[in-house]
């Protein structure tokens, strides 16, 4: 690669790109820390989005009808800080850059979303940003059939790395957007054939453009240090009826001496030599973090090239009815309807009264027949379990290319994808998620449920199936310790409803979240309702209630989740018959109860009595309620599962396993 001569050709473009480059070379030196090899390799490419093509303004990070910019090659995270720098975002300082990777940072060692405007989602594990990506894409195009293309018509740029694409839940996500034909979409590949272990070929040899061609992907390309070449791909990308892959052939470290297209230079400091020797090829005569006078002023410049197509947006926005317009606003401030709480209590209401025996999964459903008609910014979805998972109604149809207005994604079978894309809906902003498939597989969308949680995402997570209690699919589909898994992740809310209303009220919760995921975790037998007496009130928003007190002298507690609130409450029965005082506590969400006063707590568990925890899963989350909370091992037990299920009719199984009433009440005896 001839630098002198790209340097000459491009005078202008060479230094915008130079100050990226530089930036990033300093700021993992300063930090002795990062991966300087791809923002050096990539910063054409990026100068040429920024500055060409990308619809932005720096002094408006969340205008609603902005290009989103994902940086799925996360670790290369200085190449984002540096742009969102230099083109002037006000949290974007210079102090900023140089504090890069240290504590109290905005500029993490990967973006991390809500740290620093400009991080559209957190990124670094590798393949989420492009599979967030395609949710954003979904979401920008429900918005836009929704509003009009008048105030919704905007592009999802995404810069992906050979790890994101080697990662499988890229091809669940690419395989979603080309059957969507997101043409909103454009990926550009940084392909430099470098892992940390060394060439791609030492692992893989996968074609990856003809991937993309077979998934219905437009591919192009182009040469990833000549601006001229990259503007053309660019330019022509936008103009593609499906998603895009560009093809932008790099060079890691690009202009290194020595490291140049190795994999020492992917992730650690270039070196005072190195960076020395690289600032001598770049000819760039400045000192770690200056950024020429000038130079700055063209990025800023870049910056707020948008504000002007920002302002005729805004006027095209007020142009639109007041009604319409306050809606699109609650939507991207993702408000909740006031009409959810009404027909919630509507819904509650008429079930205590009806008390239907019904899966927790088929209450699900119910409540979404209420939930939908008064939240039209929901989009539901299943991977290929849509009869199992009972997640759409007959209200909302499918979301495809020739119905924008669909409300119903078909993920088909790809629950990484399908949760990942869950999380770019929201970011992006106007859509409220939820998405099914049967809780054991939530093994296989647990990175995205993951990012949910650290990003304070309120993607709903509809769960079913979820104990030994679906039979005779056997141990491969029956979760045990799945609800252990899902409650030990920090901001998660692990709700598993008892009956028809417990299961509306999670459906409140889940919905009114502004910050926390939800898992709601359904079962495929039929339950009976519980709660025949109506109440206004969301008892499930403090995590446990007690359900049925105590006739006589409190000697007992009985805690329990789900389908075993009913052996609880046939348990207590035994017992009250036999004169031990037994009060039952459903406890549907662990979280919301450890967040409540002591003193509600206290109310709940009080000390004294012997307590005994049954559910169908291992014990492990159980021992702060058992052993904690004012109880004592000498006086605890739990009735559950120790270790798989096994294949066989729900009712055997719960006999064989001893996850009975009599073997409730018996426990309780032996501690009495």
């Amino acid at each position: 690669m001839d630098i002198a001569a790209l340097r000459a050709a491009n005078p202008e473009h060479w230094k915008l790109a130079t100050a990226i480059r530089t930036l990033a070379i300093d700021a993992v030196q300063a930090a002795n820390s990062g991966h300087p090899g791809m923002p050096m390799g990539m910063a054409d490419v990026a100068t040429v989005l920024y500055r060409n093509h990308l619809k932005f303004d720096a002094k408006a990070p969340n205008w609603a009808d902005r290009d989103r910019f994902v940086l799925s090659a996360g670790h290369g995270s200085m190449l984002l800080y540096a742009l969102l720098y230099l083109t002037g975002y006000e949290q974007a300082t210079l102090e900023e850059v140089k504090n890069f990777r240290q504590w109290g940072a905005r500029m993490a060692g990967h973006p991390e979303y809500g740290h620093l405007e400009g991080v559209e989602t957190t990124t670094g594990p590798l393949g989420q940003g492009i599979s967030t990506a395609v949710g954003m894409a979904i979401a920008e195009k429900s918005m836009k059939a929704r509003f009009g293309k008048s105030v919704v018509d905007h592009k999802i740029w995404v810069i992906a790395g050979d790890g994101c694409l080697m990662e499988g839940i890229s091809q669940e996500a690419i395989g979603l957007a080309g059957k969507q034909e997101l043409d909103n979409l454009i990926v550009l590949w940084d392909n430099n054939n470098i892992t940390i272990d060394g060439r791609v070929t030492v692992s893989d040899k996968t074609d990856q453009r003809a991937r993309f061609a077979a998934s219905g992907w437009e591919v192009l390309s182009c040469d990833g240090h000549d601006p001229a070449d990259i503007d053309r791909a660019l330019t022509e990308a936008k103009k593609a009826k499906g998603p895009v892959l560009v093809d932008c052939k790099t060079i890691i470290g690009f202009g290194s001496p020595n490291k140049a297209d190795s994999y020492s230079v992917h992730g650690a400091p270039l070196g005072a030599d190195e960076i020395a020797a690289t600032r001598e090829v770049y000819g760039w005569n400045y000192g770690p973090f200056e950024i020429p006078a000038d130079v700055k002023a063209d990025w800023e410049a870049i910056g707020a090239k948008g504000a002007a197509e920002h302002a005729e947006w805004a006027a095209r926005l007020d142009a639109l009815s007041a009604s319409k317009k306050a809606e699109f606003e609650r939507q991207m401030s993702r408000g909740v309807p006031k009409k959810l709480a009404s027909a919630i209590r509507a819904f509650k209401k008429a079930q205590s009264e009806a008390a239907p025996k019904v899966a927790t999964r088929k209450a699900s459903e119910m409540v979404l027949g209420a939930i939908n008609p008064v939240v039209p910014e929901t989009i539901g979805g299943s991977a290929d379990l849509t009869g199992s998972n009972l997640t759409k109604t007959s209200d909302i149809s499918d979301f495809m290319p020739d119905n924008r207005k669909g409300r119903y994604m078909r993920y088909g079978i790809r629950e990484h994808a399908m949760a990942a894309a869950m999380n770019g809906m929201y970011l992006h902003g106007g859509v409220r998620p939820y998405g099914g498939t049967f809780f054991c597989f939530t093994d296989y969308a647990r990175g995205a449920m993951r990012l949910s949680s650290l990003m304070g995402v309120p993607a709903v997570y509809v769960m079913t199936h979820d104990s030994i209690g679906l039979g005779e699919d056997g141990p491969t589909h029956q979760p045990v310790e799945h609800l252990a898994i899902c409650r030990a992740t920090p901001n998660t809310w692990t709700f598993r409803p008892a009956d028809v209303i417990e299961t509306a009220e999670a459906w409140e919760l889940a919905l009114s979240s502004e910050s926390t995921p939800s898992v709601l975790a359904l079962s495929r037998q039929n339950l009976p309702t519980l709660r025949t007496t109506h109440s206004q009130k969301n008892l499930s928003a403090q995590g446990a209630y007690v359900i049925a007190e105590a006739e006589g002298k409190r000697q007992a507690i009985i805690m329990a989740t789900g389908s075993e609130v009913e052996i609880a409450l046939k348990a207590r029965d035994i017992l009250q018959g036999e004169a031990i005082g037994t009060r039952v506590v459903s406890m549907p969400c662990m979280e919301l109860f450890a967040a409540q006063p002591e003193a509600y707590r206290r109310k709940i568990l009080p000390p004294g009595a012997v307590r005994v925890a049954v559910e169908a899963a291992i014990r492990q989350p159980w021992d702060r309620w058992l052993l904690g909370e004012r109880g004592t091992e000498k006086k605890a037990a739990f009735v559950g599962m120790e270790g798989f299920g096994a294949s066989a009719p729900a009712d055997r199984l719960y006999s064989e396993f001893g996850i009975t009433a009599e073997a409730v009440a018996e426990k309780v005896k032996a501690l009495l």
